[in-house]
């Protein structure tokens, strides 16, 4: 044998779920590559009710497997399944609750949940009933930023009951693990523990359940726009390039779901010196705007950098209660004006 298991492995890497970028290996579709001798058998399960995809599939995999060298035979054994659930099944409404608003930024450290945390907060201090869901279960922070430790409790209809805090419902996988534990998930857990987040959590009646969306556009995204409808989502970013980019990608994302846009959030949009009260953009300007204008939707706001707003995320605070009046606090409260008039406006 001139070839190992882990040239096969990069090999079947390059074939894609059909309309799918991800592979058939990060989607756990392959579930064995055996060798005997130039000859390779790979074993695969299947969950779907296209007649079409398991053909290509199989004529994409013995194309890619012959390719490498030594390779003389490939047979290609598929385990078909059947699917979950009806493709024609889209999502479904959560009972209740009157908007569903993602919050999303494509990049991580952008401020997205801090945006998320104060949205909910100002959306509460105005008299709204809210829920806060962090739906980033690698990197969760809205419980430690809420202050919320206690491990939610379940009611006599196996529901989550979620935590409340601030007068927000708040549910997190920072209240299942432990405070150092990581979260250790593969694609169908993702997917499972992030429809638990949103179909068996005893929410109640809310106006508003806040979606703290991890970075990128992948397993946790996907899993959301397809499980339930959303009212809109939020995109936040920085001024710089490198963030709007990723922005961008977010909003195809969404734009391709059929998810409304309803604005972008410029965080860090400038500095504030306690010395003369001059304007400083450490990390460029306009972006935002630019932003927003290119997609033809409103800029909610420009926040600024002040260094309260980070200490009470640490502290379990959130910065629309524990701060005195500031620039950044009048800010984050019109941004919630604004998009409580553009979600009336809509509906």
């Amino acid at each position: 044998m001139s070839f190992t298991e882990e040239q096969l492995r990069a090999a079947l890497s390059s074939v894609s779920y059909p309309g799918f970028r991800r592979d058939i290996l990060s989607f756990g579709l392959v579930k064995e590559v055996a060798v005997d001798g130039h000859d390779v058998k790979v074993q695969l399960v299947l969950s779907t009710s296209d007649s079409k995809i398991p053909g290509q599939l199989r004529s994409e995999i013995e194309k890619a497997l012959t390719a490498v060298s030594g390779v003389e035979k490939v047979t290609v054994l598929i385990d078909l399944q059947a699917p979950v659930a009806a493709p024609s099944a889209g999502p479904i409404p959560l009972a209740g609750i009157r908007h569903v608003i993602a919050v999303a930024s494509g990049k991580g450290g952008v401020g997205k949940s801090t945006v998320a945390v104060n949205l909910a907060i100002a959306l509460q201090q105005a008299g709204a009933a809210v829920g806060l869901c962090d739906c980033d279960l690698y990197g969760p922070s809205v419980a430690l930023m809420c202050g919320a430790k206690e491990r939610p409790r379940a009611n006599e209809q196996d529901q989550i009951i979620p935590v409340e805090r601030h007068g927000i419902k708040l549910m997190s996988m920072g209240l299942l693990l432990e405070e150092e534990a990581p979260a250790v998930l593969r694609g169908p857990m993702v997917t499972r523990y992030t429809q638990q987040f949103l179909r068996q959590v005893a929410w109640g009646q809310l106006d508003y359940l806040i979606l703290d969306l991890p970075p990128g556009t992948g397993d946790i995204q996907l899993t959301i726009v397809q499980t339930i409808p959303l009212s809109g989502a939020i995109l936040v970013t920085t001024p710089q390039e490198v963030a709007l980019l990723d922005v961008r990608k977010a909003a195809s994302m969404f734009q391709k779901t059929n998810v409304p846009i309803l604005g972008i959030v410029e965080n860090m949009s400038y500095f504030i010196s306690s010395e003369d009260g001059k304007h400083h953009a450490i990390f460029g300007t306009g972006g935002g705007a630019r932003e927003a204008e290119r997609l033809g939707v409103p800029l909610l706001g420009e926040i600024p950098i002040e260094p309260a707003i980070g200490h009470s995320g640490d502290a379990g605070a959130p910065f629309l209660i524990s701060s005195v009046s500031s620039e950044a606090s009048s800010v984050l409260r019109k941004i919630a004006k604004q998009f409580s008039v553009i979600i009336s406006e809509k509906n």
